[in-house]
């Protein structure tokens, strides 16, 4: 009878429709209390697969935007008569935005829950990306820019929270991987989207349909991503200011942290400053070209979901350290006038880049061990405020040792990060 029982029990919960309302899970003094080991988890296959391909279309509809702009950048330096330093600011405006909103959404997510921040702020994202099509000028351009910074953490730090939360911890690399990989494809097509779009129909309209891809891509996510099991909603302010204040006395987050705002000072820095070098003699590359250039960026598709099961294995120490020596051997053949080789480097660049932001985003919630929206969400401000860094401080170099000014000081920054981490970090 027991054994009957048990197994009824079982393919009861194995045919759970994953759209329906989930029971609360039992909290212990505010933590998630676990089933022992011995106890079968029977996850839905349903459920699981649409998962992975939710978050993986949350990376794609949140990075189709951020940095669509960096292709444009030569074009708005002619069109607006203005310093590269200026045009950046179309990048450095939404970054910054990601940078002070995070921390508000990583607390607006513990008190509401996880699903309906990142909902909420992908048609935020939507509206706001098609509104900057009906810019006038430049200024109005970089507000709109703004706003659009100001919806990404909902979207970022808080499905890192879900995903950290939410999977195994023998399936965490693998699925923030591909997540990560969906930021990567989405990147990609932003740019070269953009860069296609503008030169035949002009900015104005690539940015409207960006918000439409955006909107379509959120109607999914609502129907496919699971609401979260593992949720435990804080509504207690000052308990994820307590959070905040262990995290910040966490010597192995605030490494993370640090690693974090590198791994974007770097992917940033490159890409946006590279416009400009390909864009000048011998290169002269157009607007159409340069959007094409941002291809190298499906290489880290393909590469990060692979880096992931690595981490798994491997750890996180190691594969840092093989993700930053890669971002450096890589700005080191972008120094070439070949421009195959300066290709070449910028898709090893971007690969290193993508497994590094893999590792530091799966180890958050390692190093955090409690309270990780909190968490995340300083990760993403340190993370975003790297690329706001990343966007500006390579341009006052560039005025006086052009692109080599640059990827000396980024690849400086990258050596100095991998001996801190690995000291630091434990596995």
């Amino acid at each position: 009878m027991v054994k009957s029982s048990t197994g009824a029990k079982l393919r009861s919960m194995a045919s759970i429709d994953p759209h329906q309302p989930e029971p609360e899970p039992v909290s212990i003094a505010g933590e998630v209390a676990e089933l022992p080991v011995d106890v079968p988890v029977i996850v839905p296959e349903g459920r699981a697969t649409g998962t992975v391909v939710a978050v993986t279309l949350v990376g794609f509809c949140a990075f189709l935007n951020l940095y669509a702009t960096q292709p444009l950048l030569p074009m708005f330096r002619r069109e607006f008569n203005a310093s590269e330093v200026i045009v950046s600011l179309t990048v450095s405006a939404a970054v910054l935005g990601v940078a002070l909103a995070a921390p508000i959404m990583g607390l607006l997510a513990d008190r509401i829950g996880r699903k309906r921040v990142i909902v909420t702020c992908l048609f935020g994202l939507a509206i706001a990306t098609s509104l900057a099509g009906t810019s006038r000028g430049l200024p109005t351009l970089i507000a709109w820019r703004f706003l659009q910074g100001l919806c990404v953490p909902g979207i970022v730090a808080v499905t890192m929270a879900y995903i950290s939360e939410e999977s195994a911890a023998h399936h965490t690399g693998s699925i923030m991987a591909m997540y990560i990989t969906g930021t990567v494809v989405g990147g990609f097509c932003g740019r070269f989207m953009m860069g296609w779009v503008s030169t035949h129909q002009g900015w104005r309209v690539a940015f409207m349909i960006a918000g439409l891809a955006t909107a379509l891509g959120t109607i999914l996510i609502l129907q496919l991503l699971p609401r979260a099991r593992k949720f435990v909603r804080q509504t207690n302010a000052a308990s994820w200011l307590s959070a905040a204040g262990a995290h910040l006395r966490n010597p192995r987050l605030l490494t993370t942290y640090f690693v974090g705002f590198v791994v974007l000072f770097t992917l940033v820095g490159t890409f946006t400053y590279v416009g400009f070098y390909l864009a000048a003699a011998p290169f002269s590359l157009g607007t159409t070209a340069l959007g094409s250039l941002f291809a190298v960026y499906l290489i880290g598709a393909i590469v990060t979901p692979l880096g992931g099961r690595m981490i798994d294995k491997l750890g996180h120490r190691l594969m840092l350290v093989t993700a930053l020596s890669m971002g450096a051997i890589g700005l080191s053949l972008t120094l070439s006038h070949i421009l195959s080789l300066v290709i070449a480097g910028l898709a090893i660049c971007c690969s290193g880049v993508f497994i590094g932001q893999s590792t530091a985003a799966a180890y958050v919630g390692k190093a955090a061990g409690h309270s990780r929206s909190s968490a995340a969400g300083l990760y993403v401000s340190l993370y975003y405020l790297g690329g706001s860094a990343g966007s500006i401080l390579p341009g006052l170099l560039w005025k006086h040792g052009g692109w080599p000014a640059c990827v000396a000081l980024i690849i400086t920054v990258q050596l100095i990060t991998a001996v801190l981490a690995y000291k630091i970090w434990r596995d």
